[in-house]
């Protein structure tokens, strides 16, 4: 059994798999982390997601809670919120699609439980032979061709900073989380970079991960956006001021 974990879901416009997300989160929980929370945090959905993800929370077993975001504000503001609110030691938020199966998990989980690190993330790049079903070939080189850029411009040491699958502990991450300022999809090498520099612990761990299809992400102009984003945070992260996070051990 794992021990107690809030697990935040991001959705817009997720109508067509939200209520197979949850019903298969829901599941994995019952049975393998029966005293966590779910939170589901809707980002200004225009088509039935809220009502179904409603739906599927209604007469849970295990804490469940649905947050609005209103109007649409980003991935990231959305994720914030759910960490933000999450109520567990541990936060890990999963992208809607469930690429990284849920089987995953302990793999982010126990680290962080163990106190070996402070933060855990799937990659995808560390062995690419977990990787069942792979995006098409143009998306998955601009991913490799972002994430080199990424580790150029602001000195991460990562690989795969995009994989829609972390987890933190919150009592460190906080301050971070409230500092963040990015709304977009560039939003997680922001949260690793402040924790970076904050000298948290941090490890990329490879995951199983499947391609599926209907991502939100726009090729072009959501690349466009995201690298300007990193080149413009590079300079903005250091004068964040993180009011003293707690002491990293």
């Amino acid at each position: 059994m794992l021990p107690p974990f809030s697990v935040v879901i991001p959705c817009f416009n997720e109508a067509a798999r939200i209520g197979g997300t949850l019903r298969s989160t829901l599941d994995y929980l019952t049975a393998n982390a029966p005293q966590s929370e779910l939170i589901v945090v809707n980002d200004g959905s225009t088509d039935a997601t809220a009502a179904i993800a409603r739906e599927k929370l209604d007469g849970a077993t295990i804490q469940t809670r649905l947050l609005e975001n209103f109007p649409n504000r980003g991935k990231g503001a959305a994720v914030r919120s759910g960490l933000l609110a999450a109520r567990e030691p541990i936060g890990l938020f999963s992208d809607a699609d469930l690429s990284t199966p849920l089987t995953e998990t302990p793999k982010l989980i126990e680290p962080i439980a163990n106190d070996e690190v402070h933060i855990a993330f799937g990659s995808r790049a560390l062995d690419r032979s977990l990787i069942g079903i792979h995006q098409p070939w143009r998306r998955e080189q601009a991913g490799r061709v972002f994430n080199l850029l990424v580790r150029v411009t602001t000195g991460l040491p990562f690989w795969d900073t995009q994989c829609g699958f972390k987890a933190f502990r919150l009592d460190v991450f906080r301050p971070i989380l409230e500092a963040a300022r990015v709304d977009g999809f560039a939003f997680d090498v922001e949260l690793l970079l402040l924790a970076h520099r904050a000298g948290l612990r941090i490890r990329e761990i490879p995951v199983r991960w499947n391609h599926a299809e209907g991502s939100k992400v726009s090729f072009f102009r959501d690349s466009l956006r995201m690298l300007r984003e990193v080149i413009a945070m590079r300079a903005e992260v250091g004068a964040i001021d993180l009011n003293r996070p707690p002491a990293v051990r």
